[in-house]
């Protein structure tokens, strides 16, 4: 992981926490010494509780999703916290910030402890970097060209590019994407919040790629 945020950050916590260990003190490598004295209020599933943040992103490591998601970051969005929130919710191996280096973290609710996040200065070292590591780019947004996800298939290998809140993607993001998909919509409102579309595109890679083969 590298750190690649900014200012706010948000305390990692719970509602759903628990209490100092109660009864024999477990020998589990994976357990955290402080966390079962004092208990465990992190925003993490019951099977994490008490691991170490190290133990828990090895963990994750051994079985991240061969997706990636990218962010343009050219006005400092401030969705861009709540999309590395749902990257982790849905295993995405690596989100990258393409653009400005400095991200607003508060909607990330402390999941970028737990998520890969590398930057990219330029759409083209972005695109270098995806087409080394042989990654289809998979534009979002609904522009003339774009194809309904509902009637396309995502690539398992690929980084999902979604733009800014407003004006979406770049024109040079548009014009390096393999394939640009767009979400159908039936309301007055032109676009979708970029946390919400991105949130769609990533279960809808999931769908096909995780749940529909299992």
């Amino acid at each position: 992981m590298t750190e690649e945020q900014d200012d706010s950050a948000t305390p990692e916590f719970s509602t759903h926490g628990v209490g100092p260990w109660s009864g024999e003190w477990p020998t589990d490598p994976n357990l955290d010494p402080v966390l079962l004295e004092h208990g465990d209020t992190r925003n993490v599933i019951d099977k994490y509780r008490y691991w170490t943040m190290e133990a828990i992103v090895a963990d994750l490591d051994s079985q991240r999703h061969p997706f990636h998601v990218a962010i343009e970051n050219w006005q400092h969005d401030l969705n861009i916290g709540s999309i590395v929130r749902t990257a982790n919710a849905f295993l995405a191996n690596t989100v990258h910030i393409v653009g400005r280096r400095r991200w607003n973290k508060r909607g990330a609710m402390v999941t970028d402890r737990y998520q890969h996040v590398i930057h990219h200065p330029t759409i083209d070292e972005f695109l270098e970097w995806a087409r080394t590591h042989n990654l289809a780019v998979v534009g979002v947004d609904n522009v003339p060209g774009s194809v309904s996800i509902d009637e396309t298939s995502l690539p398992e290998s690929c980084v999902l590019l979604f733009g800014q809140e407003g004006p979406g993607l770049s024109p040079e993001a548009i014009a390096a994407s393999d394939l640009v998909v767009e979400i159908e919509q039936f309301g007055s409102t032109r676009s979708l919040n970029a946390s919400a579309a991105a949130a769609i595109i990533m279960h809808s890679w999931i769908r096909e790629h995780v749940v529909a083969k299992r």
